[in-house]
């Protein structure tokens, strides 16, 4: 889209979509592409879910907007049921995962405030991490791509290694307020952190008076087979920031907090405009109506192994373009050997879609919706790709 009237922030595939069929989209020539991008984790359940539509287009011959000048029926509604299903005890709608995660760091911030501490305002994270696109949170990511050129880095964001929770605790000051973290980092590279880990923060947290914010922004609402990746560990965090699935591709997010956590954020200390809207409450609810039926969730961890599996011997199979299989439930990575970025063109080629992510990793993120009968087309199709990349390096050899 050179030469447009757009920003050229965006190195875009030369692919435009017309409509998509659950696990597929059809591009504008209708050639039919296997989507496991899913939107990077946000079409949760897939292209034009009839419950979504449904949930939507009645909505919006109704009412689309009132602002948080008023109530809004949905939001209750939706915030209820995710303090139900979580440890969760309050809730603030946002718009996209940035938003989410900028709430959770000023519900921290706030909480040690109305604490008598309000030296305590500083954040520790983990070197690989992913949190948005606003100041803060590249900040907060602390990843040097995205802070060049933005001016100072904001502060009160002290990062260390992934997984270095020895680092972590020695980085706990008088100053610090929270320890922020993906339970499974997705840019980062598909990289689960462990439960001990885990289980370790939330010690130094209820040692030291600090908060435990979860990043599930990516690798929640059933992407890891269960609701939230954290339930996994037994770990239950603070705060926790989620988006992407719960809109299934709808922009929304929320920040979810327990009623402690949240005791600073009282009228007039944070807003809103569009967060918690009545169309996103609908296809939010909606959302939850699939993935809490019973049997959802267990479905999508037979469909994760099935995949896993099937990766693993393709993996084994052509050694040389793919070193290993990473990840849980359908939030899987391709540990490349070569450049993601050409095995990834080289998916796209045999029709498939993927995303590529850190540490030379391709991700997998199929919709919770895909069925056995995709996963067995998408390893063809990857076995395909690997096999092409394969041939071309031994070609190259006897040369």
């Amino acid at each position: 889209m050179s030469g447009s009237a757009l920003f050229e922030t965006f190195a875009r595939a030369p692919l435009a979509f017309d409509h998509g069929e659950g696990t597929w989209l059809v591009t504008d020539k209708g050639e039919r592409y296997l989507d496991f991008a899913g939107g990077i984790a946000v079409n949760s359940l897939g292209h034009s879910h009839p419950h979504l539509v449904a949930a939507l287009t009645e909505q919006a011959g109704k009412l689309w907007h009132v602002s948080n000048l008023y109530e809004i029926p949905q939001q209750r509604r939706l915030g209820e049921r995710l303090a139900d299903a979580t440890f969760a005890d309050k809730v603030f709608f946002t718009n996209s995962g940035a938003e989410a995660l900028e709430c959770a760091i000023k519900t921290a911030r706030r909480y040690q405030f109305v604490k008598g501490h309000p030296e305590r305002f500083r954040v520790i994270t983990f070197e690989g991490a992913f949190h948005g696109r606003t100041l803060a949170t590249i900040a907060a990511g602390g990843q040097y791509k995205y802070l060049e050129g933005f001016g100072p880095k904001v502060e009160g964001f002290d990062q260390v290694g992934f997984d270095d929770i020895d680092a972590a605790e020695k980085a706990i000051t008088s100053e610090t307020a929270a320890i922020l973290i993906e339970p499974v980092q997705g840019e980062g590279g598909i990289r689960p952190v462990p439960t001990q880990s885990l289980k370790r923060l939330r010690q130094l947290c209820d040692q030291h008076g600090l908060l435990l914010i979860f990043d599930e922004v990516q690798c929640g609402i059933g992407r890891t087979g269960k609701l939230f990746a954290h339930e996994w560990t037994g770990v239950t965090p603070d705060i926790m920031a989620i988006a992407k699935g719960i809109g299934g591709g709808f922009p929304m997010g929320a920040c979810l907090a327990t009623d402690e956590a949240a005791v600073g954020m009282t009228a007039g200390v944070h807003g809103t405009t569009f967060g918690g809207n009545p169309l996103a409450m609908a296809v939010g609810n909606a959302v939850l109506d699939v993935v809490l039926e019973d049997g959802f969730l267990e479905d999508v961890q037979r469909k994760a192994l099935l995949l896993k599996q099937g990766l693993a011997g393709v993996a084994d199979e052509f050694p040389d373009v793919i070193e290993g299989i990473r990840g849980t439930g359908l939030m899987l990575g391709l540990k490349c050997v070569m450049p993601n970025t050409k095995v990834n063109m080289a998916l796209r080629d045999q029709h498939f879609l993927a995303v590529p992510a850190g540490d030379n990793v391709i991700r997998l993120l199929p919709p919770l919706t895909v069925t056995d009968a995709e996963i067995s087309e998408a390893l063809d199709r990857i076995r395909a790709g690997a096999k092409g990349l394969a041939d071309a390096i031994a070609a190259a050899a006897a040369k």
